[in-house]
């Protein structure tokens, strides 16, 4: 579900309960870019579980020293993540 490429991470498929927790110990693993661009245009389906995912890898690249952006955003997340009032945080 994760693809990297030097600095930058191409997330696909589904983002959801379901999957969530298989997403977040991949990112661990593969995200480690001192500065990486996660590319979300490949997501097809999102939950809030999504947005928490977006907040933890913000905070573990913060923990870590490194800086995290997020591209191609869905319509459906960026509106999960207006209404939850953390646009903002996450950089879009």
């Amino acid at each position: 579900m994760i693809e990297v490429s030097g600095d930058t991470a191409r997330l696909t498929g589904p983002v959801t309960l379901a999957k969530v927790n298989a997403v977040l110990d991949e990112g661990k693993r593969t995200l480690t870019a001192p500065a990486l661009t996660v590319d979300l245009a490949g997501v097809t389906d999102v939950d809030s579980t999504c947005v928490s995912l977006l907040l933890e890898w913000r905070r573990e690249a913060q923990r870590a020293k490194r800086s995290i952006r997020y591209t191609n955003l869905p319509h459906n997340l960026k509106s999960l993540m207006t209404l939850y009032g953390v646009s903002e945080l996450l950089n879009t």
